[in-house]
């Protein structure tokens, strides 16, 4: 039988463990505390990190407050830019080990979390958590300007830089400004005319992966849109928005020389185009 005195604490707590001041070795109880219950270890060293948990530790380079000392030293290698642990199939560098194993998973395939739903695997724990979302319905993050919700932080982010304007993402070529690093690697496909999606079906390639899916639908003949008010169905959310006006009575796009609106853009434009190739109209009947 062996005693445990806690650093700042005044209870002494009996382990029925035999404890060796040489040996590292960690043996977990549940020892009860006060009103709830901790696991301890026998190793004097992991006793005193375990009490220390409440403890913050202050980032001397920002304002972060960490409660584990480890978690401080990692953080530290954000500022020093220290990444000791390497990939040693592609050379990338991390700051962490544990960094490294979830990066090994590229090279190896493994996806370990799998999601009792469906099904689908995930080399990463937290875009399993992510995926979940899909079958809970789950959004915990909410716009504090329109009180849109969003299953993820990063989407929430895009989102508010609608309410903001902020483009930070800019193209080499044009100057061009997009919200998210994602929309200007598309748009620079346009000046270098790369276009990696291919159709299985006929060979046709895209720039974009959303237009390859949409393409695709001419092959399969899915139309996974329909609309409510009278059952016809479409390939795309655009065709069934434009459809849906033929209901409403909506004319979003409008003329600025004459007035007169239209349901479709393309209306809209073909609309000018007579209006510039025939400017002038006479209203009297001798003409």
């Amino acid at each position: 039988m062996s005693s445990v005195k806690l650093e700042d604490c005044s209870q002494t707590l009996e382990l029925n463990v035999n404890i060796k001041d040489e040996e590292e070795e960690k043996i977990g109880k549940y020892l009860s505390h006060g009103d709830h219950v901790e696991t301890f270890s026998t190793s004097r060293e992991q006793q005193q990190e375990d009490h220390r948990a409440k403890r913050s530790h202050h980032c001397p380079h920002c304002e972060e407050i960490f409660p584990f000392l480890s978690k401080l030293k990692i953080h530290l290698k954000m500022h020093t830019g220290e990444k000791p642990y390497s990939c040693t199939d592609c050379g990338k560098s991390f700051t962490t080990s544990r960094a490294l194993t979830v990066h090994q998973r590229v090279h190896t395939g493994e996806k370990p979390y799998s999601c009792s739903d469906c099904g689908k695997s995930f080399s990463r724990l937290d875009n399993l958590k992510v995926h979940e979302r899909v079958h809970t319905g789950e959004k915990p993050y909410s716009c504090s300007d329109c009180g849109k919700c969003f299953k993820t932080s990063s989407d929430l982010t895009v989102h508010q830089r609608t309410h903001t304007g902020e483009k930070p993402y800019f193209c080499s070529d044009c100057g061009k400004c997009f919200k998210t690093s994602i929309e200007v690697k598309v748009h620079q496909r346009t000046h270098t005319g790369e276009k990696p999606y291919f159709c299985s079906a006929c060979g046709k390639s895209f720039s974009r992966l959303d237009t390859l899916k949409v393409h695709e639908r001419v092959h399969t003949g899915v139309k996974p849109y329909f609309c409510f008010e009278c059952g016809k169905r479409f390939t795309t959310s655009t065709a069934l928005t434009i459809h849906q006006r033929a209901h409403t009575g909506e004319k979003p796009y409008s003329c600025s020389d004459c007035g007169t609106s239209f349901s479709r853009l393309d209306k809209l434009k073909s609309h000018q185009l007579t209006r510039r190739e025939k400017p002038f109209s006479c209203s009297t009947q001798q003409c």
